[in-house]
């Protein structure tokens, strides 16, 4: 029995030798990992059989060869490539913020461009009749868009408003009278600087509001009140006795937005400027323009107003 015991261990620790004298080559080899756990499994089941417990289950010997440990030794993964991919997208990331960049700009500097450009054009096409401090624009008023402009004979141009004298100014009660009138103060100040060119109208200050009505259109070309304030620019004129100047303001307030609030209202109050001018074509053009364009608006809210400017004159 003890000479098949020794047998038996000689020859477990045969296979050991022969297993760690190969580990050199099962480490060079792709699956020495493998063969090597299950050398270590043959062994294991030569020790159940050379030491058996009592009961038949498996405990340690007292001598055990010392299997190779596994070499774990591995060679570091390249991260070039991942590398490379973080750099890429830094370098996407930051050219992206630069294009946002550069087209916030862009978008900031046409819309100041925009907005310098309409107030060129209004300081620039002034009414030769007016005088240069004036901000209203010349419109040529033969031009009227619709079936009314196509088919009506080219009208002559309106008389040059009369040449008035140098005034002297205003006087002390005058302007004391235009200072009590208090300008709003919310939290909306384009809409103040309308409320108080409104105030100054309906006051009867009409030199004051058209200074700053004109301020305002200026200032606010894209503001939601700006088409009532160029209709009420345009009617700070005519109640001023000065039709050529208004009409300008009313075509452009038309021109500019035709579903506007007020461009119904500045296209018939046009007609009432060409009939202040003694000019009946321009007139009519502008009366048949607003039938056509309106014709829910001349049957109601301004019916009386156009059936009046209609008895005023007699078009084709």
């Amino acid at each position: 029995m003890t000479s098949r015991t020794s047998r038996a261990i000689l020859g477990a620790l045969a296979i050991v030798s022969v297993g760690a004298a190969s580990a050199p080559a099962l480490a060079q080899d792709g699956n020495a990992e493998t063969r090597l756990r299950k050398l270590e499994a043959e062994v294991r089941a030569l020790q159940r059989t050379v030491f058996p417990g009592p009961n038949g289950r498996f405990f340690q010997p007292e001598i055990t060869g010392a299997a190779p440990a596994p070499s774990t030794q591995q060679a570091p993964p390249s991260t070039t490539a991942v590398t490379d991919i973080l750099a890429r997208l830094d370098a996407l990331e930051a050219q992206i913020q630069s294009l946002t960049a550069q087209t916030e700009r862009n978008t900031n500097s046409l819309s100041e461009l925009e907005t310098r450009l309409s107030a060129l054009e209004v300081t620039n096409t002034a009414p030769a009749g007016q005088t240069s401090g004036s901000s209203a624009p010349q419109q040529n008023l033969s031009v009227m868009t619709g079936g009314a402009s196509a088919s009506a004979p080219p009208p002559s141009p309106p008389p040059p408003p009369a040449s008035t004298p140098a005034s002297s100014g205003p006087s002390p009660q005058r302007l004391a009278a235009v200072q009590a009138i208090a300008k709003p103060q919310t939290d909306d100040p384009a809409d103040d600087e309308y409320s108080y060119g409104f105030r100054l109208w309906e006051a009867g200050f009409y030199p004051e509001a058209q200074q700053q009505l004109a301020l305002f259109v200026e200032k606010y070309p894209s503001h939601w009140r700006t088409t009532y304030g160029r209709n009420l620019l345009g009617r700070a004129y005519l109640d001023d006795g000065k039709p050529a100047e208004a009409a300008p303001w009313f075509l452009k307030n038309y021109q500019t937005d035709k579903q506007g609030a007020r461009a119904p209202d500045s296209l018939l109050y046009l007609a009432e400027a060409m009939i202040a001018s003694k000019d009946t074509n321009r007139a009519c053009i502008a009366l048949a323009e607003f039938a056509e364009t309106y014709p829910a608006i001349a049957a109601g809210r301004l019916s009386d107003q156009y059936e009046a400017d209609r008895k005023k004159v007699t078009c084709n």
